[in-house]
């Protein structure tokens, strides 16, 4: 706890300047930040189940993707991510 009492002729300005000095200096405004996103970390099994489960979505849109029940769409927000944008319009035009 960071405490600072006023001098007698000091300004509200110089106390509120030592203040912050003071609560800088403690590390006490640094713990505050360090908690604040603060999340608990996952196990190992969690994350190897996480894992699976993302390699078998994987797996079962590329195998839709190969015997075409999936097309191949354009991400907006990712357009680079399965190839150019380019690539991509000009295979659709040849279908």
């Amino acid at each position: 706890m960071v405490e600072v009492k006023k001098k007698d002729s000091e300004s509200a300005e110089s106390l509120i300047r030592r203040f912050t000095k003071r609560v800088q200096s403690s590390g006490i405004l640094l713990q505050a930040k360090k908690g604040r996103y603060y999340s608990i970390k996952k196990s190992k099994l969690e994350k190897k189940g996480d894992a699976a489960r993302r390699t078998l979505i994987k797996d079962k849109k590329e195998l839709l993707r190969k015997i075409g029940k999936l097309d191949d769409f354009i991400d907006p927000r990712r357009p680079n991510k399965r190839g150019t944008i380019k690539k991509l319009l000009q295979a659709r035009i040849k279908k």
